[in-house]
Formats: structure tokens, sequence, C-alpha cells
């Protein structure tokens, strides 16, 4: 393969570095970035809507007037006429999946059970407080992600919601992103993107209520800043440039692998996106199709494609074997999982590393982008090792629950009292001790 279309990466013949290397980011050094935000973070804290008013012109090239930064119920309403009729329809089967999904996904609201005869304990789930939702616009619009955020936290029942979306060059909003808001249940956003808005949730604005959690993808810039504010509001789950993994056994045509390898690579430059397969037919079948599909999408998703699958986050890695196939999307752990093949449940309890894995020929990731139902905001970085997908729990919070009868009582105290005085607690010990029993014993 000397002359090819991306990148090829032979496994076998790779040393132990050249290896680390194809598991690593576009996100994975943020130095550069949080050097950047820095200022910008502390512009917003100190100016408030004048900072988030400049950022718009000065980074967004956008013209926001003054006391417009919140979409008007009237520009709802336009996003309406605006936006072909299918396309509303498309997002209101898409937001009805994902509510079903979140539906079933939602805990019970408490569980409380008996641990030991008159000593009970369990768990309450409630809603937060306040979260900011954070819709991307850079390379594109992005309803979908509207609707993934947006419809998780009207699930749990979060009463103070808000989206941030960057604005557009006119300083409006993307019109299928203000319709996938109110469709899903949320009616306040605002035109703010970028590290400002990390900033604008973190601290507020006159015009911008300080929330207590923001969750969405975004930019390089968008999780320096969740770094550096991770201290002020609760950050979430890290979901940064998208990043795609094709797995595809013996037997897969190469040119479906190919096809589904340039979902997520067409996002933008700072993507990743790999074809794993230890079938050379697959490889080859696939390189082979890769400009045939290239000329058959728009130049500049095109170029963004091509970017990623000739640069160092992307391309076509042959493995020796099927097991080394395995133990290298564990090790990649990656964002969004294909498993292409006939039979994908032959390969499911081998993977252990990934944050969502799309099963069969006929599950493409733009199907769990867009309508499936499980939520698409994902962790990236190989943050899969240890977060899942966005879920109505990262909008709930868990209680524990406890009670204690006079039955119960004096068994749990028994115990509790000599660890306190192992430990060498001795209000502890004290709480459980006779003390106690005096106190209570007296008449009231």
């Amino acid at each position: 393969m000397s002359s090819t279309p991306c990148s090829f990466h032979d496994l076998a013949t790779l040393d132990d570095a050249a290896r680390a290397r194809l598991l690593r980011r576009s996100e994975t050094d943020l130095s550069s970035f949080v050097e950047t935000v820095r200022p910008i973070i502390e512009a917003v804290k100190s100016e408030g809507d004048a900072a988030l008013l400049r950022f718009a012109r000065d980074l967004d090239g956008a013209t926001v007037a003054p006391g417009a930064l919140q979409a008007s119920e009237a520009e709802f309403d336009a996003a309406f006429k605006a936006v072909e009729p299918e396309v509303i329809d498309a997002i209101r089967f898409g937001i009805d999946n994902i509510r079903r999904f979140h539906e079933e996904q939602k805990p019970e609201p408490m569980w409380f059970k008996e641990m030991r005869p008159g000593a009970f304990a369990g768990d309450r789930w409630t809603p937060i407080q306040s979260a900011a939702l954070y819709v991307p616009r850079g390379k594109g619009a992005f309803p979908s992600v509207t609707m993934m955020t947006s419809v998780p936290a009207v699930v749990a029942g979060v009463s103070d919601l808000c989206i941030l979306t960057p604005p557009t060059a006119d300083g409006s909003v993307d019109a299928a992103t203000l319709v996938a808001a109110r469709l899903a249940g949320v009616e306040t956003v605002y035109k703010v993107g970028g590290a400002q808005a990390v900033a604008a949730a973190a601290f507020g604005t006159e015009t911008i209520q300080p929330k207590i959690k923001i969750v969405g993808p975004g930019s390089p810039f968008v999780v320096a800043a969740k770094s550096l504010l991770s201290g002020v509001l609760d950050t979430g789950l890290p979901a940064g440039p998208s990043e795609a993994m094709i797995f595809a056994d013996e037997t897969v045509d190469g040119a479906l692998a190919a096809l589904d390898l340039l979902i997520e690579a067409e996002h933008g430059p700072d993507s990743s996106a790999y074809l794993v397969t230890h079938d050379r037919r697959v490889a080859e079948e696939a390189m082979a199709a890769l400009p045939g599909h290239w000329a058959r999408m728009t130049e500049q998703r095109a170029t963004f494609s091509r970017t990623v699958l000739t640069g160092p986050y992307g391309g076509i890695v042959l493995t020796p074997s099927l097991e080394d196939s395995y133990r290298f999307v564990n090790d990649y752990a990656p964002e969004h999982l294909e498993l292409l093949s006939t039979e994908p449940f032959r390969h499911l309890g081998r993977i252990t590393e990934a944050a969502e894995i799309l099963m069969g020929l006929h599950t493409p990731v733009t199907l769990g982008n867009f309508v499936l139902g499980p939520n698409a905001v994902l962790p990236t970085s190989r943050w899969a090792r240890t977060y899942g997908p966005l879920s109505v729990t990262d909008f709930l919070k868990r209680s524990s629950i406890g009670y204690v009868t006079s039955t119960g009582y004096p068994e749990l105290a028994l115990h509790a009292r000599r660890l306190a005085r192992y430990e060498g607690f001795s209000s502890h010990e004290n709480a459980v001790s006779e003390m106690r029993d005096a106190i209570l014993s007296k008449p009231r």
C-alpha cells in the first residue's frame, strides 16, 4: 500500500512508542488552549455582558445587539417558519425516541430496604437545581446536540435550564437549534459560545444567571475553559472533539467500513477516526473505496475527513489477529464504536472500553447521533474508561437515607462504638454509648 488515500498502520510492525501515538487525540495537550482562554474567563467574570458582546464580535465574527443575548419568543416562532417541515418532523421523531429512552433510564425516586431488623437504608434521587446545556456551532449547526442535552435534563426535572450556543454572523441562533430546544422543553437560549459561554455559566452576567453544572461537547477551547472552571461549577463528562472507531471483522465489505469511517471524521480536522480490522481484504477494500465516497461529499466535509484520515489521529489499522483488534479497541477507549459484523454479539463480550457500541451492518453512528434514543453526548480522549454517556442521572443527585428504630439501634451501636474507639474518635464513640441511652431514657 505504497500509494494510499489515508494513513495505514500495520500494527504488527509498530513499536510501543508508535502504537502509543495512535492512542492520542487532538486535545491531549490543552496547555496552549488553557493560556488562551484564561483572560477570556477573567474578562467575563469582571465585565459580564460587555465581554460576551465583545467576544461574539471578535471571536465569532457575530454582531449581537446589547440586550439581545437571549433569543426572543419571536425568534423561536420565526424558527418554526424557517425550518423545512420534514426537518421539524425528523427533530420530533428523534426527540420522541430520546425521551422514551431516557424515561426508561430514569431511576425510581427512592428505594428503602431493611438492612438489619429495625435498621433501614436506601437512596433517594432528586433533580439538580440548574444546568447549562452547551451546543457547539463552529463547524456546523447541531440541533441534535440540543436534543441530546435537553431531553434528559427535562426528563430529570431540572427547573432552571438554559442553552448556550455561538451566534451566527447576523447575531441570531441557528433556527433548527431553536426548534429542537422548544420541542424538547427548553425556552431559554443564549447567543454565546466558546470559553466565554463556560465562564458565563460559572459566574453569571447581567443577562445570564449562573448555573451549577454545564454539559455538552465543545472545541478544545471549551474543554480548556471547563478544566479551569471545574472548581466553580460541575463541568460534567469530558466531551471534546469527535472520535470514532469502526471495528470490522472478516464478514464485512470494506466499502461499508469506509463509508462509516467518514461519519465522525467529517466533523472537523481535530476529530479522530480509525478503521480497525484483522482482515487485509477489508482494509484494502476500504482504502480503495475512500476516493469514491469523498466524491459524493461536500467539499468542506471531504476536506475535513481527508485531513483526519491522513493525519496523526486517523486512518486504517491492520491488526495481526482478532484478539489484537479487541485489545487495540479497549486500549483506545473510543467515544463511538461500531461493531461491523454479521454476528456482532460474537464480539460484544470482548469490548469493555467504549462509550457507545453500535452493532451490526444497519446501525451506523448516524442513527446513534440523531434518532436511535441513547445519548450521543459521550466522553472523549479515553475517558470512556471511567465515564459513560450523558444520561438522566447526570441531572439528578443521589442522597443516601437511613432510619434506625429503637429495636435495631443496640446491635448497630455496639459495632459502631468498637470501630469508633479503634479509630480514636471519642465523640463518635460517645454518640453511641450509654450517654445516648441516658439522655433518651429521661422523661419529657
